[in-house]
């Protein structure tokens, strides 16, 4: 089980798999509140740059489960690195369907809604796990603006423009949903430079260390387009956040 192995290579230098700065994801915990001891279930939960931060600065407890075997591995590295693997657990698998055998304080799903068909199946999947007056955290793209054309929206790597909403319909359709939006942290471009540039000097890096690599072509090919197509589309159309839901 992993996720393609063109996104292990990609993204191997990542800490952080989507577009928040570390300085973000330290403000979102901050935001919530967190108490020392609070349980937080990560489906999703890549290199777990967000469990062992907030394990290390809030005294939180929590599981984290990814496809990526190599995601995974440098999770538990980070629980080490920061003193914090009594608190944290990584687990390789599929977070389809996961529910916590025990209710968690925060159910999260940064950046990963796929895994329940979309933004209403997670929030549900993640209601499962979730403690009374507990938080969901889902992590969504959204137009900053609205793409002209479908092209415009593929050129964003979306399938069409319905893929995603505009800010304030992505809020209004968590309270259609039945839940309150309590809090909210919004990347910012920086964000986006970090999380999308960075792949790049990966990129040249892994193909200097594997010119006949059976991937070597598409590495390539993604890294002579991607700067010129993040710079004219994702960045300019796309945003991404953290939203904080209770249930009404």
């Amino acid at each position: 089980m992993d996720i393609p192995r063109i996104f292990n290579i990609t993204e191997s230098a990542h800490r952080i798999h989507n577009p928040i700065t570390p300085e973000k994801l330290a403000t979102l915990g901050a935001a919530l509140r967190l108490e020392s001891g609070a349980s937080v279930l990560d489906l999703g939960s890549g290199s777990g740059e967000m469990l062992c931060t907030w394990a290390r600065d809030h005294g939180v407890t929590g599981t984290g489960i990814d496809m990526s075997q190599l995601f995974t591995e440098q999770a538990k590295l980070r629980a080490v690195e920061l003193g914090v693997a009594d608190q944290v657990r990584f687990i390789h698998g599929d977070a389809a369907g996961h529910v916590s055998d025990e209710k968690v304080s925060v159910a999260a799903c940064l950046g990963a809604t796929w895994i329940a068909g979309g933004v209403a199946g997670t929030i549900a999947l993640l209601a499962r796990s979730l403690l009374t007056g507990g938080i969901i955290l889902i992590g969504e793209p959204y137009w900053r603006q609205l793409p002209p054309t479908d092209d415009v929206a593929k050129a964003c790597l979306a399938h069409s423009i319905s893929d995603f909403l505009m800010l304030p319909e992505l809020l209004a359709s968590f309270g259609q949903l039945g839940y309150d939006v309590v809090e909210m942290v919004l990347a910012d471009q920086d964000g986006w430079d970090r999380y999308e540039a960075a792949k790049w000097l990966t990129m040249r890096r892994w193909l200097e260390a594997n010119p006949d690599d059976e991937l070597a072509k598409e590495v390539r090919a993604q890294l002579t387009s991607e700067p010129e197509r993040y710079a004219a589309y994702t960045r300019e159309y796309l945003g991404w956040g953290v939203f904080a839901l209770m249930p009404r």
